[in-house]
């Protein structure tokens, strides 16, 4: 999601420690105790304006959610969200989602979500897609034996290379909806980016993928 650079941005973050965890390389190994119990913990890489996140930590106050994004005034729009909801089962980082592992340890995350992520179109930009192989080797990392990735889309490009990429690595297409908001499935939480383009009538497209080989050493 690319927006226009927003001023104080990083100051604003600063100001909500409570929220936002500057320096996340120190609590790798220790989420449990930042969020002070022993929930699940699930990540959404890519958060946007952080609607995704905050709809689900209050749909699941038994589950912890991070919502990472790169993009200093992206986060910080996500942060405003998290304020107005005063849910404490949320944290928000600014890292890459290339470099998880600098942050999570191995099986600390429940389960990963991908929304809306950028397709990345052309060949040469494959390695950049998030569902792309070196991608999926740090998500396994960070996940348990068995760990999911659920994913939702409107590309339809990016959805035909992310179930060959996932299959091709292995993993286990557990659920696949070619249209969701036409489907029976029931609890789904919107992004930003979702409603605009349901609202348009394009098609969104989700997949619910499984790990289904041992975790390297």
């Amino acid at each position: 999601m690319r927006v226009r650079n927003r001023k104080g941005a990083a100051e604003y973050l600063a100001a909500n420690p409570q929220y936002v965890i500057l320096n996340p390389e120190d609590s790798k190994g220790k989420w449990r105790q930042v969020f002070g119990n022993n929930h699940p913990i699930h990540i959404e890489v890519g958060s946007g304006k952080g609607r995704f996140i905050t709809g689900m930590a209050a749909q699941n106050p038994d589950i912890n959610y991070i919502g990472i994004d790169v993009q200093l005034s992206v986060l910080s729009y996500a942060l405003d969200k998290v304020l107005e909801s005063g849910l404490p089962n949320i944290k928000l980082l600014r890292v890459d989602g290339s470099s998880l592992t600098n942050y999570f340890e191995a099986g600390e995350i429940d389960l990963l979500y991908l929304n809306f992520s950028d397709p990345w179109p052309k060949t040469r930009h494959e390695k950049r897609r998030l569902t792309y192989r070196s991608f999926l080797e740090t998500f396994e990392q960070i996940l348990p034996p068995g760990g999911e990735i659920h994913f939702k889309t409107d590309n339809r490009g990016l959805f035909e290379y992310s179930l060959a990429s996932m299959s091709q690595y292995g993993m286990v297409l557990n659920q696949v909806w070619l249209d969701l908001h036409a489907s029976d499935y029931e609890g789904n939480v919107m992004t930003e980016y979702e409603e605009k383009f349901s609202k348009k009538g394009q098609v969104i497209y989700r997949l619910e993928a499984q790990f289904d080989k041992p975790k390297k050493v």
